[in-house]
């Protein structure tokens, strides 16, 4: 009988935790995406925010840890995580990525040049056909 109703209880917290996702209105968390033709300031602040969630799961610290490292409030710091790129200037992202990659270097390239750089990589990296050994 105790089990019945912890699986009632998990049921009734799961259908609330699904109302208030579905809520138009829900402001809560998640990740955000680059809009379907970003411009490439909306990318550079993108890339850095996935750099920062790289070097937490790199180092395995919790979003508080990150936080203190990049002297930021845990919410501030959960923004960056999950992406908020609106809520950031370039410049500040920056100051962020600086106090967890210290030497910084930001580089610019055209985004054909990324890809042709890309393509060469790949082409480098595919190991030769059996027949050609």
């Amino acid at each position: 009988m105790k089990i019945s109703q912890e699986a009632s209880k998990k049921d009734q917290e799961f259908e609330q935790t699904l109302q208030e996702l579905e809520d138009p209105n829900y402001a809560g968390g998640g990740f955000w995406s680059l809009p379907e033709n970003p411009t490439a300031l909306e990318r550079s602040k993108y890339d850095i925010c996935q750099k920062i969630l790289a070097y937490q799961q790199k180092h395995k610290l919790t979003d508080k840890e990150i936080a203190q490292r990049i002297n930021l409030t845990r919410g501030e710091a959960e923004d960056i995580l999950f992406c908020r790129i609106d809520y950031f200037t370039l410049d500040r992202l920056i100051t962020y990525a600086n106090e967890l990659f210290e030497p910084l270097e930001i580089k610019i390239t055209k985004a054909q040049e990324r890809k042709n750089t890309s393509k060469k990589w790949q082409q480098k990296k595919r190991p030769e056909p059996l027949a050609a050994r």
